[in-house]
């Protein structure tokens, strides 16, 4: 099984700007990522961003990278772009791996590129893991995913489902035997699909729920989903996932071999 990754990195971020080149341990956030992606045994990475000093940061490092068109409404309308100037055939495995995921883990971006390489009905592949405490449950921030029998998708939301009705009426915790899962923000497509959704309409519950890959959903179309054991690392939207980020990389780089 053979796959590429592509990386979008946007330079505007309304909480921190620039956040691609933010440094982590004396290399671009952008750069760390390419490095856990190369990591997961892909057979291309690239970078796929709209921003000459993010294109001249990866560059310096000897890694590919894109330019794409600024006015993208999304990573996977960029990545879309990223496939045609590529010519990847239609069959072409292509995992999104986000540009502020310095601690991404290797193996879970080898997962869902696998799942989707052996889920030959499926558009897209994606990962989740199980949430047990109700205060994440009840997070609109968190997004939870329910599956059929056969692994794929039937919805995702912010709000909790599937919802305990009787337990929660009872001021009770989560049943233990009822599957809750989070949605893990990182996808694989085959490049032929990736072709296909420049031309998918937007829907209303992808509006309501700023929730991208609901338009997938409704348009008919399947998403496998990789239930995982790894809890997803920290991505980075605040100062303090700067800090938190920056001092797991110091800390692992500093053990001794």
């Amino acid at each position: 099984m053979t796959f590429k990754v592509v990386i979008p990195a946007r330079y505007a971020s309304s909480r921190l700007p620039g956040k691609p080149l933010l440094d982590i341990a004396g290399k671009p956030m952008v750069v760390r990522v390419v490095e856990q992606a190369v990591a997961s045994g892909a057979t291309e990475v690239v970078v796929a961003t709209d921003h000459e000093r993010i294109r001249d940061a990866v560059a310096a490092y000897g890694y590919d990278v894109v330019m794409t068109r600024p006015d993208h409404a999304s990573g996977t309308d960029r990545i879309a772009e990223v496939v045609q100037k590529q010519g990847w055939s239609d069959n072409a495995i292509v995992v999104n791996v986000q540009g502020d995921e310095p601690l991404i883990d290797p193996r879970l971006i080898e997962e869902v590129a696998n799942n989707l390489s052996t889920h030959i009905e499926a558009a897209m592949a994606t990962a989740c893991h199980a949430l047990h405490d109700t205060p994440s449950i009840l997070n609109p921030n968190i997004v939870k995913v329910v599956l059929d029998h056969q692994g794929h998708a039937l919805y995702f939301s912010r709000a909790p489902i599937p919802y305990p009705r009787d337990a929660f009426a009872a001021n009770q915790d989560i049943p233990t035997n009822m599957p809750i899962y989070r949605h893990i923000g990182i996808y694989a497509y085959r490049a032929g699909f990736l072709r296909a959704y420049a031309a998918l309409t937007p829907s209303a519950i992808e509006h309501f729920e700023s929730l991208e890959q609901l338009r997938v959903l409704w348009h008919g179309y399947k998403i496998s989903v990789e239930i995982t054991e790894k809890a997803p690392a920290a991505g980075v939207d605040t100062e303090a996932d700067l800090a938190y980020v920056r001092s797991v990389v110091i800390n692992h780089e500093n053990k001794p071999l």
